[in-house]
């Protein structure tokens, strides 16, 4: 199945850690999709389900599962049905061989949180993915044929073209291709000066920190303060809008095979406005496309870094709501929640505003420079890199000072 059907976009390829005419090939769009569901269905209060209670949370992760299996089946017979080359029975067995693919991802991810390993099982998916990708944009030896038979990976082809005596500067910085098909754009230096620069950025505003005064009374009024990260929803909004782009891009393709009337126009100029610009020519090529895809980055951005911080209890009500549960206080404020609440609306909300808009600032910086892997993807894999390395290292220490573990109540 690897040569028909429908292809898959690199943003798909990325965010959904998928690849084309495997098992994986659905990848864990379906989980990632059943998630956003449900934090928006919860979120809205649509459903009333407390993921603050631990049989909450076990509802909230059973009805999510739940659904995962549902979209893996929709989406596995959306592609297996669009191989239309194919009889009946090929069909049958390309629908089940993609389900079972994303049964398995979805048992594996499940295992994963259950304590077989670090983290999620989403996020080590997505770093691989992006993984892949960069690894592939630098090393990848093989033809372009959508790039009129170049080279695709920079080092091979400053290799190939060095031996060729076809080594042109310019094609260092850019390199792009025209054929009737359309515009393509190769992996450049420009891209791979990108990914350290985005790269380092990233770790940089990841460590600052914003601090709020507190008082501890029952240790005898000892002054601290809480840390408030200054990127306050982190790579949260990046990822769900990610994750909507995928999934109508997909449903694009899906569509496009089908040849279904209006729905297949609607759905691919959606997917045309959805799609990250591949480098910063594209302003001079489609000015109008780059400049609808960052309008849309920023506003959904911006809707899900607020949406994020209600569901997810890092709103002021529930901010105010740990410290007193802590027993901690603010000086000079009474422990009353509803002025906690309204202290800590003041930090929260223009952090959560300002975090947004720079992490999409920061991917659409990303897609213009070419960055290998996407916008996104970098923003990602950053994340997730810093992640699980504060994993490891809050489980080295806790091995290196078992009394840690009665401290913060973990015996």
């Amino acid at each position: 199945t690897q040569a028909v059907g429908p292809g898959l976009p690199p943003l798909i390829a990325v965010v959904f850690a998928s690849a084309r005419g495997t098992l994986a090939q659905l990848g864990i769009g379906p989980i990632v999709t059943a998630g956003l569901i449900m934090q928006i269905l919860v979120g809205a209060k649509l459903l009333n389900i407390d993921l603050s209670d631990p049989e909450g949370r076990r509802k909230f992760t059973t009805a999510q599962r739940g659904l995962a299996v549902v979209i893996a089946a929709v989406e596995a017979l959306g592609f297996s049905l669009s191989y239309t080359q194919f009889n009946i029975y090929l069909r049958i067995a390309i629908f089940l061989q993609l389900l079972m693919g994303a049964f398995i991802l979805i048992i594996l991810d499940e295992t994963i949180q259950k304590g077989w390993g670090i983290g999620s099982g989403v996020s080590l998916f997505i770093l691989a993915g992006v993984a892949r990708t960069i690894f592939w944009d630098i090393f990848s030896p093989l033809a372009a044929q959508e790039a009129g038979g170049q080279v695709y990976g920079f080092v091979p082809y400053v290799i190939d073209s060095l031996m060729k005596g076809t080594f042109s500067f310019n094609a260092l910085w850019l390199r792009v291709a025209t054929t009737p098909a359309g515009t393509t754009f190769l992996p450049s230096l420009t891209g791979l000066i990108g990914v350290i620069i985005i790269t380092l950025l990233l770790v940089y505003l990841q460590s600052m920190r914003i601090y709020i005064p507190i008082t501890l009374p029952r240790y005898g009024g000892i002054k601290s303060r809480v840390p408030l990260q200054f990127l306050y929803v982190a790579n949260i909004p990046v990822l769900l809008v990610g994750i909507l782009f995928s999934n109508i891009i997909l449903f694009n393709r899906l569509a496009s095979a089908y040849s279904v009337p209006y729905l297949s126009t609607f759905l691919r100029t959606l997917a045309f406005y959805m799609s990250p610009p591949r480098h910063g020519y594209e302003l001079l090529i489609n000015p109008t496309r780059v400049l609808i895809y960052a309008g849309l980055l920023f506003a959904l951005g911006i809707l899900f870094g607020f949406m994020w911080i209600e569901v997810s209890g890092l709103s002021p009500s529930g901010q105010a709501e740990q410290l007193i549960k802590s027993g901690l206080e603010i000086p000079g404020v009474r422990r009353n929640p509803k002025i906690l609440e309204n202290l800590l609306a003041k930090y929260i909300y223009p952090l959560t505003l300002i975090s947004s808009i720079i992490v999409c600032a920061i991917s659409l910086i990303a897609d213009l420079l070419g960055t290998y892997g996407g916008g996104i993807g970098i923003l990602l894999a950053v994340g997730i890199i810093q992640q699980y390395y504060t994993i490891i290292a809050y489980e080295q220490a806790l091995e290196m000072y078992p009394l840690l573990k009665k401290f913060i109540g973990e015996e």
